[in-house]
């Protein structure tokens, strides 16, 4: 059955145009979908009991059903473990900033890029979400809080850009201005490097964000936490990253996760700044989120303020990531990985 949250609107009025149905009724259920968040085609009360009864015949309709929730007792972080129609789980954090509220989504279910500090991926991939189900994150969770979302992480469980063409339409339904109309500019998609989807991105010529996962300063290193470097070396990377800022002119961010010993010294800060003092960027340090199966630790907070400091002597704009959610297992994939211990 062909899934109706995932349709554009011009490709419903089709669908209803097949139905046998006047144009119009597009539109109705578009708003029913995108900006009145219906549950399911019984809510669609302007519709015909006749015409409900039809499109649930003919469509599925994906309405997210929460399992858990974990609130930060801490900042009021929320973390949402989500049910698919299939029984997946994906997870969803809510970050509640003066400057707005931020949603976390996942793309996938799972993840089979192996990166080695990453709960998400230790099982691999299962499959990828639809638009919808992607979407519907965001539909559940603001209907869950009552207050609405200004900005939108695709920074879940799952690599965004291994579930390219469901990302793109997520983004034109999310940012459609007869559906939420969240501006594109208000949106980030993070990505561990892959370097061709990358390029097909930057050609898009969207006003996104984009977020690289680097976590190490060479190709050596970076190869011992992500085994996406065994295909793309740094160079490449970089390359990528500076077509994108030339086709897009949007400032790149790029992820960086402290690992004690591993990456944190002043060889490593001065590395990382010579390969992105050139660009338009922002340089997100993390210090690394302890997960139960890895037994990666943080640098303690002085040798995190010192990488801060040596990147900052060459002009480069960083800034530590507040860490939201600690006490609710703040690490993508540790709830999911929880629930189905439990099953």
């Amino acid at each position: 059955m062909n899934d109706i949250k995932s349709f554009t609107l011009e490709e419903l009025k089709k669908e209803m145009e097949r139905l046998g149905e006047k144009p119009f009724r597009a539109g109705q259920i578009y708003q029913w979908m995108h900006q009145k968040l219906a549950r399911g085609f019984q809510e669609m009360t302007s519709l015909s009991a006749a015409l409900r009864e039809k499109l649930e015949e003919e469509y599925t309709f994906t309405a997210l059903k929460p399992v858990r929730v974990q609130e930060s007792s801490i900042d009021g972080t929320r973390k949402y473990l989500f049910e698919l129609g299939d029984g997946r789980l994906v997870e969803s954090v809510w970050m509640k900033y003066h400057h707005g509220n931020s949603l976390c989504i996942s793309s996938q279910v799972g993840c089979r890029m192996g990166c080695a500090f990453c709960a998400s991926t230790i099982d691999g991939l299962e499959r990828s979400l639809e638009p919808s189900e992607m979407l519907d994150q965001v539909y559940a969770v603001t209907l869950l809080t009552g207050e609405r979302i200004s900005n939108v992480v695709v920074m879940g469980i799952g690599e965004p850009l291994d579930n390219y063409q469901n990302l793109l339409r997520f983004i034109a339904l999310l940012t459609d201005e007869k559906g939420l109309h969240i501006s594109q500019r208000n949106i980030t998609v993070s990505t561990c490097g892959l370097v061709r989807e990358m390029r097909m991105l930057a050609d898009e010529r969207l006003q996104i964000t984009l977020a690289l996962s680097l976590h190490a300063p060479t190709d050596e290193k970076r190869r011992k936490l992500m085994p996406v470097a065994n295909r793309y070396s740094i160079e490449e990377l970089m390359e990528a990253c500076g077509y994108y800022f030339e086709k897009t002119g949007r400032r790149l961010t790029f992820e960086y996760s402290l690992v004690k010993g591993l990456n944190d010294g002043k060889e490593d800060a001065d590395i990382l700044a010579g390969l992105v003092k050139n660009l338009n960027c922002h340089v997100n340090l993390i210090p690394v989120n302890p997960v139960r199966e890895r037994n990666f630790v943080q640098p303690d907070t002085k040798n995190v303020t010192a990488f801060k400091n040596n990147l900052e002597k060459y002009g480069i704009n960083v800034t530590i990531r507040r860490e939201m959610g600690r006490d609710i297992d703040g690490a993508c994939g540790q709830l999911r990985r929880r629930q189905r211990a439990l099953q």
